[in-house]
């Protein structure tokens, strides 16, 4: 099981790799909303926003936060890590319900190319 300190590099990785994102993905990466990830089998949700290429301003709180994000992600730990290393697909996880996502469906379109 992957650790709340592992969840936070991988965040870390993905923010990293959206600011050096090539032209087909860059368009992607300009977004402006609120983000949340939740870690099921942690209890435990990153906010954050993703904004300006990147995700920033990147906070874990337990549980569910009060405020809803534009974006809600919702995983296991272990999925996190697998996707931001490449070894999980984004389409089949989300087609399988490994991983959940609540956005506009525009917004889930242009996460499908930044995972």
């Amino acid at each position: 099981m992957a650790t709340l300190e592992e969840c936070r590099a991988a965040l870390d990785v993905l923010s990293a790799n959206l600011a050096t994102a090539q032209e087909g993905v860059r368009q992607a990466v300009q977004l402006d909303r609120s983000l949340s990830c939740r870690i099921t089998d942690l209890d435990t949700t990153f906010t954050g926003r993703l904004a300006r290429g990147g995700i920033h301003d990147v906070a874990a709180v337990p549980g569910v936060p009060a405020d809803r994000a534009q974006i809600r992600l919702e995983m296991t730990g272990d999925d996190l890590v697998d996707l931001v290393a490449g070894r999980l697909d984004f389409a089949k996880a989300w087609g399988s319900g490994r991983v959940r996502v609540q956005a506009g469906l525009r917004d889930v379109l242009r996460l499908r190319s930044l995972l």
